[in-house]
């Protein structure tokens, strides 16, 4: 009964086009109503009290980190050295896509901000090239969406702060898998392209690509800073995000000389309004986290799957596919908040690494956002390339099967998240 009132109150409220984090809260108060036990002061203080997290600190400062970084340069100068590098190989400019797309993702950690940003700087040459832009378009998207994989991840602090475990250990396993979807991505392409007759850039002079080094050295050194003073226990993720913001805003003021002190009030209105919005659903995601605790929900879903729970590698299957279903419908940070309290307590009993389950989890949350129809980034990378949406889903296709074929291995062989996590920490 207590799941049947969940689904029908947080689906209905979907439907009638409410808003996530209200749809929420009228989930807490079904729940509330269905075990007698409302009380309006209990859903303000669990509102408030899930936003009042000092982890969640960071996402402010990685939201303002990625609007320095493209505001900047940083952003262009990554793309303009992976031209340098690989740009006059065989659909050179695709391959440039995803390279510069793993480089940001270690920048930003946002999947849109990054398909944004390489989407408006590349769609337009390799439309020029002869490249088919829908596909070029679902490239981008596939690539973007390594962003919340590669620390720094917004995913991983959601993840990290919900289920209880350390954010370090989530950034420090997301490596691996990210470049596992990177090269994937860069496997599909090269197959997709193989009957095509694409123009090529020129290769660049040894000097040519020794200056886009050196100009996009410092943003190069970012990530390098936050991975290694993760590593050596420097500063928390949190102390990260800050780290990464005034970094992103020194070299974009003082070294690239692109952002005016007048561009300033400008990006962190831009900053804070997409942290309003993630800071409510946090607030809101907490109404429905406690009352799923109170409820015992995880212990009924648990005793749902209990025929599979000494199967892990089942186990994990049939969560991935629920959660697959769900990303086709639902963003990114809503399903993490409502699911994973929900599904933590159930991979504990089963004996599953929370470590691994939520790199997993963040990554078939993040080939949610490509899956048709709700996908967010496919909607941004449709407005910069100015295509539809049914032509991007087809372009996105073998990327994202790609990209789901990483998933599948890292079901079956949760080592490839688990011995680089153990090397790195």
């Amino acid at each position: 009964m207590v799941v049947t009132v969940f689904l029908s109150s947080l689906l209905g409220a979907m439907a009638l086009g409410m808003p996530i984090a209200f749809a929420l809260m009228v989930c807490g108060v079904a729940l509330m109503l269905q075990m007698g036990t409302f009380d309006a002061q209990l859903i303000a203080q669990n509102t408030i009290d899930g936003a009042d997290n000092f982890v969640l600190m960071a996402v402010p400062f990685f939201m303002l980190a990625g609007e320095f970084m493209n505001a900047g340069g940083l952003s262009r100068r990554i793309v303009n050295l992976a031209m340098a590098l690989v740009g006059h190989v065989r659909g050179g400019l695709g391959f440039v896509a995803v390279f510069a797309a793993i480089i940001m993702a270690s920048l930003s950690g946002s999947a849109a901000a990054d398909t944004a940003a390489i989407g408006v700087l590349l769609i337009p040459m390799m439309k020029e090239a002869g490249y088919s832009v829908p596909r070029s378009a679902g490239l981008i998207a596939a690539g973007g969406i390594i962003a919340p994989v590669i620390p720094p991840s917004i995913a991983f602090v959601m993840f990290g702060v919900v289920a209880q475990v350390s954010i370090t250990k989530l950034f420090m396993a997301g490596i691996v898998p990210g470049l596992m979807m990177g090269i994937s991505v860069l496997l599909a392409w090269a197959w997709v392209i193989r009957k095509d007759k694409l123009k090529a850039s020129p290769r660049k002079s040894m000097a040519e690509v020794l200056a886009a080094a050196k100009d996009g050295v410092w943003a190069l050194v970012m990530p390098l800073i936050i991975i290694v003073g993760l590593k050596m226990g420097i500063f928390t993720p949190t102390e990260a995000a800050v780290v990464a913001a005034v970094y992103a805003l020194f070299v974009g003021m003082f070294v690239y000389k692109e952002i005016k002190i007048a561009d300033l009030y400008g990006l962190l209105l831009s900053a804070g309004k997409i942290t309003a919005v993630v800071m409510l659903l946090a607030g809101a995601a907490m109404v429905s986290s406690w009352l799923i605790t109170v409820a015992d929900l995880p212990g009924q879903l648990a005793e749902m799957l209990s025929p599979f729970m000494d199967n892990q590698i089942l186990l994990m299957a049939i969560i991935m596919i629920v959660v697959v279903a769900v990303g086709t419908a639902m963003d990114m940070t809503p399903t993490i908040l409502i699911l994973t309290p929900v599904l933590i307590p159930v991979i504990k009993q089963a004996g599953i690494d929370p470590i691994y389950f939520g790199v997993v989890f963040v990554i078939n949350n993040a080939i949610g956002l490509i899956t048709p129809p709700v996908g967010t980034t496919l909607n941004v990378i449709c407005g910069v390339a100015k295509v539809k949406m049914d032509e991007v889903i087809v372009g996105v296709m073998p990327f994202m099967i790609a990209e789901l074929i990483v998933l599948g291995l890292l079901v079956v062989f949760p080592s490839l998240v688990l011995v680089p996590l153990h090397w790195f920490m």
